[in-house]
């Protein structure tokens, strides 16, 4: 049996087949080897991971930060420490995407969620991919980096009073606790990207909107549009981020010509897909 693996900054889900031919699943802390340690692997799977070891052949495990070799010797290792398996294969996220969203079919695969990050998709390889650099640099469209810029505009008085006040009352944090979380606290991404929840709830605030459409706007003119052809590829999407803000997500593609293709909630279901025979 395979086991598969869909691994985020945030959480990793598992999936594994029945006996009646459907899938069981479970679900882990995130591991993502920029920031867990081989060690660290290997406890939180030995804590969290809760299905049935026996009979499993073969993993494939498709998680962020897994691009580099030397990232995904880190996990390789740790699964089979976990896992009594000599068939381990580490991919990245991206080809997580890709494999669920696009098959064996070219296109442009793209992730919106904690993070973001894009690559053009031949049908068996990315065959281009523009670097995302990170929710400092760069990872435009992502939860974090929207939660980046909301904090940013209501810590200096960016958006309406009412607006601000709403914040607060959801989020009753000092600027101190707020700048902590941010600067020296563990997972800086994952504690912006809370902050999405607050944009969508208030997305028909014309402010929300506009954040909204400019980020994406930047995600679509700082990476999707360096790939060739773009316009003449559906482009598809998978991510929290994007399966939530789908109509904005549309619309900011439409002002650059490209056609969005499929936007899934997460990759898992086209990786089963992928997978099976």
């Amino acid at each position: 049996m395979i086991l598969i693996a869909d691994s985020g900054s945030t959480k990793t889900t598992w999936c594994l087949p029945d006996e009646n031919a459907g899938w069981e699943s479970c679900t882990t802390s995130g591991i993502n080897p920029f920031f867990l340690e081989g060690e660290d692997i290997v406890r939180l799977l030995r804590t969290e991971f809760s299905l049935a070891r026996e009979g499993i052949t073969s993993v494939r495990f498709y998680g962020a930060g897994c691009a580099l070799p030397e990232k995904k010797r880190i996990v390789a290792e740790a699964l089979a420490a976990c896992f009594d398996v000599a068939d381990i294969a580490v991919y990245s996220d991206l080809l997580a995407a890709a494999h669920s969203l696009c098959g064996n079919s070219p296109g442009i695969a793209c992730i919106l969620g904690t993070g973001s990050n894009s690559c053009r998709y031949d049908g068996q390889e990315i065959v281009q991919n523009v670097s995302p650099l990170g929710f400092i640099l760069g990872d435009e469209g992502s939860g974090a980096v929207l939660g980046r810029k909301l904090l940013s505009g209501v810590l200096k008085n960016q958006f309406p009073a009412s607006l601000r006040e709403a914040f607060f009352a959801s989020y009753p944090a000092t600027v101190a606790e707020i700048l902590e979380n941010v600067y020296r606290k563990p997972f800086p991404n994952r504690y912006l990207a809370q902050y999405a929840r607050f944009i969508a709830s208030h997305s028909d605030v014309p402010e929300m909107r506009k954040l909204l459409h400019d980020s994406f706007c930047e995600f679509f003119q700082k990476n999707v549009m360096q790939y060739a052809q773009a316009c003449h590829f559906p482009v598809h999407f998978t991510g929290s981020i994007a399966f939530f803000f789908r109509e904005h997500l549309v619309r900011a593609a439409q002002s650059f010509g490209l056609t969005v293709g499929k936007i899934s909630a997460e990759p898992m279901p086209g990786l089963i897909k992928y997978y099976q025979p």
